[in-house]
């Protein structure tokens, strides 16, 4: 993203009005900032200097929304409120000198891209268990084998039985 910065001057008196205006900013302007190329724009306010920072997708994100004929409608509601050259708001472009980026605020910071891995993991898991499935029920059906049959136990024989003794002569 491109960052851009602008100051621009409200007439005098007139921030609650403008403030009122961007809290209720139409859903129409929104969808042409857009458009037009502009992912964020945050302003600040030093009555009656406002500061707005921008970002953007390209060089011409700013003329085109400018330009357009939502934002024309805007600067009429606006004009009354604002400073402004030849029917556009009377903006000083600012130039980024310096620009730190420690991370820090970044969502999720270091784990994020252990978070996006273990997320990706996950997917490839999903999709390989889907594809093991969808092969399997490709597969030709075959019939069951049978379990050998269990061989019975030969039952126990009795123990053998001792011939019996003959009686003796002559006792």
């Amino acid at each position: 993203m491109i960052r851009r910065a602008f100051t621009m001057k409200l007439k005098p008196g007139a921030m609650a009005e403008y403030k009122r205006h961007h809290d209720e900013i139409w859903a129409e302007l929104v969808a042409e900032v857009r458009r037009s190329g502009i992912a964020t724009i945050t302003t600040f306010e030093a009555d009656p200097v406002l500061f707005l920072f921008s970002e953007i997708t390209d060089e011409g994100a700013w003329n085109r929304l400018w330009t357009s004929d939502v934002h024309r409608r805007w600067g009429e509601v606006m004009e009354p409120l604002m400073h402004f050259k030849d029917g556009v708001v009377d903006a000083g472009e600012l130039r980024e000198i310096f620009r730190l980026d420690t991370g820090l605020g970044k969502k999720g910071g270091k784990k994020k891209g252990a978070r996006k891995a273990a997320k990706a993991a996950k997917k490839v898991a999903k999709a390989v268990k889907k594809a093991v499935k969808e092969a399997a029920r490709k597969l030709p059906a075959k019939p069951a084998k049978k379990a050998p049959a269990k061989k019975k136990a030969a039952a126990p024989k009795a123990p053998a039985k001792k011939p019996a003794k003959k009686a003796g002569k002559g006792k």
